[in-house]
């Protein structure tokens, strides 16, 4: 669990959490068949991943935090809401989405200062655990397109698979055994660089965010042995509260 030199040392808050639930983390997902690891950079990137599960960042953080990376996590803002829990999101400097609202701009402005400051930044280019049947990578937001444009930032696509078994797609019950399988690949970055001049143009961040999810579906496609479906789910509107 070293830091790699090239980011920011991890708020002891963050370190203190991860000590308490690496052990756990390790008993309920084995076999771990983690790969891609040295496509991973020093210094401040962006992680994009799928999302099967709300298990899902904890097997996400253990892949990262166990190869050198403590991300700053973009994650709904509801979540800061809760007395401790929201204690704990802004100690482990994690992003706040508002999700479908104009206040979602900011979380792009915190992921930059995060970025900026050395970090790396997980994002779920989804915005919300798929709605897919079959659990493929849905039709993404343009966000975090925006946000690597804007930046010139490393992506680096980071697939999994596993962690639904541990708390299913729907997101009720909790399944820590028997031990459920944890796969993980991270692929070489996303080749974005004929679409830096294009930044603020919405064509750029469609083109962007195609590249992003194409890739995440093709790494797990290999992890699966099946094939996706011809055409993305497009996942219903969030209402907010």
């Amino acid at each position: 669990m070293a830091v790699s030199a090239g980011r920011p040392k991890p708020p002891w808050v963050f370190r203190a959490i991860v000590a308490t639930l690496r052990p756990l983390m390790a008993l309920i997902t084995r076999p771990r068949r983690w790969r891609g690891a040295e496509h991973l950079p020093d210094g401040p990137f962006i992680v994009v991943a799928n999302h099967l599960s709300t298990f899902d960042p904890f097997t996400m953080i253990h892949f990262l935090v166990d190869h050198g990376v403590w991300p700053c996590v973009m994650a709904k803002e509801s979540l800061w809401r809760y007395p401790v829990v929201g204690w704990v999101m802004r100690q482990v400097k994690a992003v706040p989405v508002h999700r479908e609202t104009a206040g979602a701009r900011g979380a792009l402005a915190d992921a930059e200062a995060a970025l900026a400051a050395g970090y790396a930044v997980l994002v779920y280019p989804e915005g919300t655990t798929t709605q897919d049947p079959d659990l493929w990578p849905m039709k993404a937001k343009t966000g975090v397109a925006r946000l690597a444009l804007r930046t010139g930032a490393t992506v680096v696509p980071v697939t999994q698979w596993g962690a639904q078994n541990v708390i299913p797609a729907t997101g009720t019950g909790f399944r820590p055994f028997p031990p459920a399988s944890s796969d993980v690949v991270a692929g070489p970055p996303v080749d974005l660089s004929d679409l830096l001049e294009r930044a603020d143009e919405p064509e750029a961040w469609v083109e962007a965010t195609a590249r992003m999810m194409t890739r995440l579906t093709d790494q797990l496609v290999q992890i699966r042995g099946e094939e996706p479906p011809e055409t993305p789910f497009v996942r219903r509107p969030h209402t907010p509260r």
